[in-house]
C-alpha cells in the first residue's frame, strides 16, 4: 500500500511539491486516512462484534452529532491511532464498561449513572444514545471530568524489557480461560502461568489452552476448594513460587449477578488495563523497568461503583492482626486498594503476605457476606503493605489515558455543589436525612468533649477526682447497659446515668440532673450545616415528605431542641433509636423505613456514615446519598487526623483543632 509515509521516504520532491499545494496536500491527506482505514479494516475485520457496516454507519451518525472527535479521543487516551476507525472501534469496545469518552460533547459514566437501565442491559452508551436515547430525550451530557489526576510520564515506545513474570489466575468460570490466553497472546513478553481452577473438568482446558500459547513459558495447574475466594488458591498454592519472579500479575474471574443477567463490566473493566490493553501493559512494564520502588499497579477503582468503595466500611476490625503483625497504623477511613481483588506487584512489596505459610482453614468459610471478613480486609491491606515496605502505588486513569501515583482518585466522586445536591435530592418524594454531621455539626467536632467538660465541672465540685476518668466510667456504664439489653434496641442517656450514678452513690435527681446537664454542654455547642439545613427546608416548602433518623443515646425530645437550634424545626417525621429502639447501623431501622414507604414513592437516605448510612440501607434497596465527615474532608485536603491515639480526648487539641475540623467540614462534599 502506498500511503504518506511511503512518499515521504521514498518521493521527498513529490511529497514537497504536494504538500506547497493546498488543495492537492488536502486530497491527499483524504486518501490516506482512507487507505489506513481500509488496511485496517481488513486486519481486524468484526474484531469488535459490529459489522464493518455497522461501525462506518455509527461512526458517520456520531461524527454527523458532533460525539466523536478522533483528535480529542486519541488526546485523551494519549496514544497514536493508525486511523479514525480505530480510535472509534477502541472507543466502543472500552464504552461498553470503561469511564473513557468519544468526544468533549459526550460523557460515558454520566449516560449511565442517568440511565442505569441501559448499563444494567449491557448496552454501549454511545451506540445506545444514537440508536434510541436522542429519540427517546435522554439526556447526553457533555465530558465532565471530577478528577484531574498528577500524571506521570510513561512510554509504550520501544520493546518491553524481559521481566521475569508470573500471571496468577483463579478460574471458577471456564470462559475466562479463553479470555485470558487470548489477551496473553499479544502480551510483549513470555511469561509463566499459574492456575487455581474449581474443578477437574476445568485442569484439561486450563493445560491445553495455556500450553497452547506461544507466550506461555510453562503452566502450573491445582484443583482447589471454594474456600478463600481467589486470595486462597494464590497464598496456600503459589505463594512461594510467585516470590521467584520480578513481577507478578494476580487475576480471577469475577461476574457480578443481579438485575437478571449476568453483569461483566467490572471484570472487563479489570481485565482490559490489567492484561487486554497492551498499550496499557507495555507503559506499566516499562514504568516498574524504570521505577524500581513502585510496587503494586491497578487501575484506578470502578466507577459504577458507589461513591465509598474506597472506605474500610465494616473491614477495619478483620484487619486489626494483620496490621498488628505488619506494622501498620490504620488511621483514616478512605483509603487506595485494588478494589475487587486484582493487580500486578513486585513480591517484595507483599514480602510478609507471601512469606508466611498459608492453609485454607486460615480464611473463614463460605458463605461470605457481601462485606465485612478477613478477604474484604486483606484486599484494603495490600496497598499499605506495599507503601509499608517503602514502595509506591501506581494507577491508571481511564478517562485521561494517564498513569500516577496520586491516590485522591478516591474521593473524586465526591465533588459536588449545593446546587447539586438540591437537584439530586428534589428528583424524590420521600427524603430522610441522618442528624450528627448532617445536618448539625459540634463545634469543637469531638463528640466525647461535652462528658470531658462535664468530668471537669464535676473535678471542681469535688464530686470525681479526674475528668479523663470520670469520661472513661460514663462511658463503660452506657456499654453496661446495652450488654444488660443483649445489645438489642438502643439505650438513653438517662440509663447510662441511672447505672453510673449507682456506682458512684448518686441519687436518682442527681443521676438525671447530671444526664441533662452533659446535654447541655453538647447542645451549647451545636451549629447548623448551613447548606444542608437550607436544602432541607427547601425540600420541605416544596411538599416533599422528610424524616430525620439518628442512631443517638439522646432522647426525642433532645434531639428536636438540637435540631431547633439550627433551623430544623417543623414539617418532618424524626426516628431516634433511644426512643424506637431501632438502629440505622443494626439495619433494624431501615425495614421499619421500608414498610412506611408510600405506594410508588421514590425515596432516598443522605448521610455521613459510610456504613449505616449508605451500604447498609443499600443492601435493603433504598437508594442513599452518602456525604463526607467533616474529619473525611479533613483528610481528602491531606491533613492528618489531629486526634489520634491519646490525642483523642486532648483539651488542647481539640480547642486548637476541632473548630477548624468543623468549619471545613461545614460542607460536606468537595469542590464547593
Amino acid at each position: 500500500m502506498i500511503n504518506k509515509q511511503f512518499v515521504k521516504t521514498r518521493m521527498p520532491a513529490l511529497f514537497n511539491f504536494v504538500k506547497q499545494q493546498p488543495f492537492l496536500f488536502r486530497v491527499a491527506k483524504s486518501v490516506d486516512r482512507r487507505l489506513r482505514a481500509r488496511a485496517y479494516a481488513k486486519l481486524n475485520t468484526n474484531k469488535k462484534g459490529y459489522s464493518q457496516k455497522q461501525i462506518m454507519l455509527l461512526l458517520s451518525q456520531a461524527k454527523a452529532y458532533g460525539l466523536f472527535d478522533y483528535a480529542w479521543y486519541s488526546a485523551n487516551q494519549c496514544r497514536v491511532f493508525t486511523c479514525e476507525q480505530e480510535a472509534f472501534e477502541d472507543y466502543l469496545q472500552k464504552g461498553a464498561f470503561s469511564c473513557v469518552n468519544p468526544s468533549s460533547a459526550f460523557d460515558t459514566e454520566l449516560y449511565y449513572k442517568c440511565n442505569t437501565d441501559i448499563y444494567l442491559q449491557g448496552e454501549q452508551a454511545l451506540v445506545h444514545y444514537i440508536s434510541h436515547g436522542k429519540a427517546e430525550g435522554r439526556m447526553s451530557p457533555p465530558a465532565t471530568p471530577k478528577w484531574h489526576p498528577k500524571a506521570i510520564e510513561t512510554t509504550a515506545d520501544g520493546e518491553a524489557t524481559e521481566h521475569k513474570i508470573a500471571m496468577c489466575f483463579h478460574v471458577f468460570y471456564g470462559e475466562f480461560i479463553d479470555y485470558y490466553c487470548n489477551a496473553l497472546s499479544k502480551f510483549p513478553q513470555s511469561v509463566d502461568v499459574f492456575v487455581s481452577v474449581s474443578s477437574e473438568e476445568l485442569v484439561a482446558k486450563a493445560q491445553k489452552q495455556f500450553a497452547a500459547c506461544s507466550k506461555v513459558n510453562q503452566v502450573k495447574v491445582k484443583v482447589v476448594p471454594n474456600h478463600g475466594r481467589n486470595f486462597g488458591p494464590m497464598l496456600v498454592e503459589f505463594a512461594q513460587d510467585l516470590q521467584a519472579y520480578d513481577l507478578f500479575c494476580h487475576m480471577h474471574s469475577k461476574k457480578s449477578l443481579y438485575s437478571g443477567r449476568a453483569q461483566t463490566q467490572w471484570a472487563d473493566y479489570l481485565g482490559e488495563y490489567l492484561l487486554n490493553d497492551q498499550h496499557v501493559i507495555k507503559q506499566l512494564l516499562n514504568h516498574f523497568r524504570d521505577s524500581p520502588k513502585t510496587g503494586i499497579y491497578y487501575p484506578t477503582s470502578f466507577w459504577m461503583m458507589p461513591n465509598w468503595v474506597n472506605h474500610w466500611l465494616k473491614n477495619k476490625p478483620h484487619a486489626q492482626t494483620m496490621a498488628k503483625e505488619w506494622g501498620i497504623e490504620l488511621t483514616e477511613d478512605f483509603l487506595a486498594y485494588p478494589a475487587g481483588g486484582m493487580f500486578w506487584a513486585r513480591p517484595d512489596a507483599l514480602k510478609q503476605l507471601l512469606d508466611k505459610p498459608h492453609q485454607y482453614d486460615d480464611f473463614p468459610a463460605e458463605p461470605l457476606p457481601n462485606d465485612g471478613s478477613e478477604l474484604h480486609a486483606l484486599e484494603r491491606m495490600l496497598g499499605l503493605l506495599a507503601e509499608k515496605n517503602g514502595y509506591r502505588q501506581l494507577f491508571y486513569y481511564p478517562t485521561t489515558g494517564q498513569f500516577t501515583h496520586d491516590d485522591s482518585f478516591i474521593l473524586c466522586q465526591y465533588v459536588n455543589t449545593q446546587e447539586g445536591i438540591r437537584n439530586q435530592l428534589s428528583g424524590f418524594d420521600h427524603i430522610s436525612f441522618d442528624v450528627f454531621d448532617t445536618l448539625v455539626r459540634r463545634r469543637y467536632f469531638v463528640p466525647d468533649y461535652a462528658k470531658l467538660l462535664l468530668g471537669k465541672a464535676l473535678v471542681s465540685q469535688g464530686i470525681v477526682n479526674d475528668a479523663h476518668e470520670f469520661v472513661a466510667k460514663r462511658n463503660k456504664a452506657e456499654f453496661e447497659v446495652r450488654k444488660a439489653k443483649n445489645f438489642v434496641g438502643d439505650v438513653n442517656i438517662f440509663e447510662t446515668y441511672a447505672l453510673l450514678g449507682s456506682q458512684l452513690g448518686w441519687s436518682e435527681a442527681q443521676s438525671n440532673e447530671l444526664a441533662e446537664q452533659e446535654f447541655a454542654y453538647d447542645l451549647a455547642m451545636i451549629e447548623p450545616k448551613d447548606e444542608m439545613v437550607d436544602i432541607f427546608n427547601e425540600l420541605l416548602l416544596k411538599g416533599k415528605r422528610i424524616t430525620v433518623a439518628s442512631d443517638t443515646y439522646y432522647t426525642l425530645e433532645q434531639v428536636s431542641l438540637m435540631l431547633a437550634k439550627v433551623g430544623v424545626s417543623v414539617g418532618y417525621e424524626l426516628l431516634v433509636s433511644s426512643d424506637l429502639g431501632k438502629r440505622k447501623d443494626a439495619g433494624t431501622l431501615w425495614p421499619h423505613i421500608k414498610e412506611g414507604l408510600g405506594k410508588n414513592k421514590t425515596f432516598i437516605h443522605v448521610g455521613d456514615n459510610a456504613v449505616a448510612d449508605a451500604q447498609i440501607p443499600g443492601d435493603f434497596g433504598l437508594q442513599n446519598m452518602h456525604i463526607l465527615n467533616p474529619l473525611d474532608k479533613w483528610h481528602a485536603a491531606g491533613w492528618d487526623n489531629p486526634f489520634v491515639g491519646e490525642l483523642s480526648l486532648n483539651e488542647q487539641q481539640i480547642l486548637k483543632w476541632g473548630p477548624l475540623v468543623s468549619d471545613f467540614g461545614r460542607f460536606p462534599f468537595l469542590g464547593e
